[in-house]
């Protein structure tokens, strides 16, 4: 007995492709809102605002402890690193010039040392701009 011969017919794939999608652009007077933020987020990946909204708590407890007692630095991949430095402590001063009055001497009080944040963008962030 022969076997009878079956033919396959070419099956096109229903599947997209898994990704975020394009977020568009916005032409506002106005910066974006902490909820149109996680919004479009939202949107563009796929995740929940609730999910969104703990990435971005995450990343602010991360921030918190790399700079607060940590190294001292915390790096967003691809955007910016963010920086703490240390002020130092600069004495009072007596008698000194005023420049914005020629002639006329001023006093200049003490000031303590204090940690400031630095952003600097890094090579991605100015290539967005």
């Amino acid at each position: 007995m022969a076997k009878k011969k079956t033919t396959r017919k070419a099956v096109k794939s229903t599947k997209t492709a898994v990704g975020p999608k394009p977020i568009t652009s916005v032409a506002k007077d106005k910066p974006r809102s902490k909820g149109e933020v996680f919004t479009v987020i939202a949107e563009s990946t796929g995740l929940s605002r609730k999910q969104v909204a703990m990435v971005f708590d995450s990343m602010s407890g991360m921030i918190k402890n790399d700079l607060g007692r940590g190294c001292g630095v915390f790096t967003v991949p691809g955007l910016m690193k963010i920086r703490r430095i240390v002020r130092p402590a600069r004495p009072a001063r007596k008698n000194v010039p005023n420049p914005f009055k020629p002639g006329e001497l001023m006093d200049v009080p003490a000031r303590k040392a204090k940690k400031v944040v630095k952003v600097a963008a890094l090579k991605n962030l100015n290539g967005m701009v």
